[in-house]
């Protein structure tokens, strides 16, 4: 099944497969901040964001969310179908927190009265700038009809994410996606949903569950990610 590695990320390899416009993911144990300039790893950690980005596409699935997911291979790897990915990350605001947070001198916790939805380049030698939409229009990225429709699903999938994790007592402050484009046209949305792409805070406690753990030097990070599978396996089926 799996053949030659098309491409390999920070946290995930891709290879070819003797399925047509079928490719598989592998998840990597690799753990990364501030565009890689600080590593780390450990161990499962492909095991559990795999896990986690299964059970969520599968419940956006069930929503009428596009997604690339197929099924589960193994431990780490799952089949998809190949999208070209929109070079661009599309970043849901809940809450502010972070470098948004820092950049508007604003205390971070700040509830949005409504969902803020904002547009970085994909470009890892360039930082992933910030960029409107008139930017991605200039680029030759997408069409109007593109950055309609991927607010639109960006913000369906915002609604959905904040119920599966309410349920399960936490609270989606913020998380990154990327979109891709099937042979046919049709956006879907692509990459992952982990904590490695989210900022997810405990109801309760306000303690963080995700990735901030391992940029802040807080520690626990392998528990907070196993936390956040264990709920959601608790939750959804």
């Amino acid at each position: 099944m799996k053949k030659t590695l098309l491409y390999e990320g920070k946290a995930k390899k891709i290879y070819e497969t003797d399925q047509p416009h079928v490719v598989l993911v592998e998840y990597k144990n690799s753990l990364t901040a501030f565009n890689a300039l600080k590593k780390g790893e450990f161990e499962g950690k492909g095991q559990i964001n795999r896990d986690v980005t299964s059970l969520i596409f599968r419940e956006l699935t069930k929503s009428g969310i596009p997604t690339h997911w197929i099924q589960d291979v193994g431990l780490t790897e799952m089949l998809v179908h190949q999208v070209s990915i929109i070079p661009i990350e599309v970043v849901v605001r809940n809450i502010l927190a972070g470098s948004t947070a820092k950049k508007f001198g604003i205390n971070e916790g700040k509830v949005l009265h409504k969902p803020l939805v904002e547009f970085y380049y994909k470009n890892d030698n360039l930082q992933d700038p910030f960029m409107s939409d008139d930017q991605a229009l200039m680029m030759g990225i997408v069409i109007e009809k593109d950055i309609a429709e991927m607010k639109d699903l960006a913000l369906k999938i915002n609604e959905q994410l904040k119920m599966i994790f309410e349920k399960i007592g936490i609270r989606l402050v913020d998380f990154k996606i990327e979109f891709g484009k099937k042979l046919n046209g049709q956006i879907v949305l692509a990459d992952e949903i982990t904590p490695d792409c989210c900022r997810l805070w405990d109801v309760k406690t306000n303690e963080k569950l995700d990735k901030d753990r391992f940029r802040r030097d807080l520690g626990y990070v392998k528990e907070s990610y196993e936390e956040v599978l264990q709920r959601l396996k608790g939750s959804v089926q």
